[in-house]
């Protein structure tokens, strides 16, 4: 085995690996190479160099209820270094062992950019700070990173310690892993009552929701916490733009056995006298309780087949011809599960899994 990670190169570390029992050899190699941390420092990094600036760009203007006029704009974010304040504003690094000997925190600042309008005038203000950050030892922002071990052993830090934790009041603690479903991965399977049903849980920087395709009497609907009932299937694409039958038909299978699955569907949607978009955009949609903006029911209903359902499938000028095509998937999807039993996920399957 030591041979076997000796071997070891950056050239053949991706090699694929032919024999079973070279399987079990991996762990030691990819422990000598990533450790059992790496991943919670990347994704801490991740976090605070990539995904807080992404939060901040979701939620960036704040207008004023009283004056319109009047507002706040964040127009970027950092996180510094670990620092501590002391008597007469002596601010100074600070290190994990300080931190754990005077039952500190070690965190550091959080400032923004912000834009604001003030006697009629534009006005920048920088580094405002707006709270701290724990920092999680070894990462990019940590005062260990890229130390030396006798720079290390200098900061009483042991040179052998990985870091992946944080020091909260002086104590160490750990982010544990949570075993969760993909977001934006359809999920086909069997409901309590033997249908076929698919859940998709939407996930950008700005929304997160969960979309369920379910089957009722032979019939294709869509159920989302948005609408007061589920919507068929048909009456969706028709408010998407697509009024044609058979475009619908054509984009989902034209084999007999689809045909014969999205008859009923196109049939529901007719006795409706559901015909062109205006008129499928009428859906019963519940009322938010922050809604501000006082919009047409068809408005309102375009708006959230664009921005809530699906809301990982992007719509540019109100084309859905993408999210159509993704729905007309998820349906085709379904069809040939509820022939096939061998298709259907399984949630405990890893690869429609994730570890946060």
């Amino acid at each position: 085995m030591a041979n076997f990670i000796n071997d070891v190169t950056p050239q053949n570390i991706t090699a694929p690996v032919k024999e079973i029992k070279d399987k079990a050899k991996l762990v030691p190699v990819f422990l000598k190479s990533k450790g059992l941390v790496k991943q919670h420092i990347d994704s801490f990094d991740h976090f605070i160099n990539v995904g807080i600036k992404k939060i901040m760009k979701a939620n960036e203007k704040i207008v004023s209820d009283v004056d319109p006029s009047f507002y706040v704009k964040y127009l970027d974010i950092n996180v510094g270094k670990p620092i501590i304040t002391e008597g007469y504003q002596v601010i100074r690094y600070t290190y994990p062992h300080e931190c754990r000997l005077r039952d500190m925190t070690y965190s550091a600042p959080i400032t923004v950019v912000i834009e604001y309008f003030k006697s009629q005038q534009r006005v920048i203000k920088k580094d405002v700070n707006i709270g701290k950050m724990p920092i999680m030892l070894r990462s990019s922002k940590c005062t260990l990173h890229g130390q030396t071990p006798f720079e290390l052993a200098r900061m009483n830090e042991c040179p052998l310690d990985p870091g992946g934790y944080f020091v909260v009041n002086g104590t160490e603690k750990v982010i544990l892993m949570q075993e969760q479903l993909s977001k934006n991965r359809m999920i086909v399977e069997k409901d309590n009552k033997g249908a076929i049903t698919c859940q998709i849980t939407s996930s950008t920087s700005e929304k997160k929701t969960r979309t369920n395709i379910i089957t009722k009497k032979g019939k294709f609907y869509m159920s989302h916490n948005s609408f007061s009932e589920d919507i068929p299937i048909c009456i969706i694409f028709k408010a998407m733009g697509f009024e044609s039958d058979q475009y619908i038909v054509q984009m989902i299978g034209v084999d007999d056995e689809t045909l014969r699955k999205l008859y009923p569907c196109i049939e529901e949607c007719r006795k409706a006298s559901i015909f062109t978009q205006k008129s499928g955009a009428k859906l019963k949609i519940r009322k938010m309780w922050n809604s501000s903006q006082k919009k047409s029911p068809i408005d309102e209903a375009m708006e959230l087949l664009a921005t809530t359902i699906l809301a990982h499938i992007p719509v540019k000028e109100f084309n859905f011809k993408t999210k159509a095509v993704y729905l007309a998937t998820v349906i085709k999807r379904m069809i040939k599960a509820e022939k096939d039993s061998g298709l259907l996920d399984d949630r405990d399957y890893y690869g429609n899994k994730r570890l946060n």
